[in-house]
């Protein structure tokens, strides 16, 4: 297993402990980074904007206006963003199966 899956799955596996009532959700923290290269991303993956926007459910036009530095992406986002940025085929996957 990658470093980062098992991080994805230990982050996982606290959430369900939360949410089993096994665990405290005071102690659970994710870090939410501040700035997210959304073109570096993309063309870490060789995507246009609309091949990156419908692969991951965004709107085109959010993905222009976060490249142009006109609109940062919200946290929940810029979370999901490095996770594609991390892991893109995990996301794949559980976008694929919703």
């Amino acid at each position: 297993m990658s470093k980062n899956f098992s991080r994805i799955m230990d982050g996982l596996n606290d959430a369900l402990a939360i949410a089993e009532d096994r665990a405290d959700p005071a102690t659970y923290r994710v870090h939410v980074p501040g700035e997210v290269d959304v073109k570096a991303i993309r063309t870490k993956l060789g995507l246009t904007q609309a091949e990156f926007a419908a692969r991951f459910g965004f709107p085109k036009a959010t993905v222009t206006d976060w490249e142009q530095k006109r609109r940062k992406p919200e946290a929940s986002a810029r979370i999901l963003l490095t996770v594609i940025d991390r892991e893109p085929e995990a996301v794949e996957r559980a976008l694929a199966s919703a």
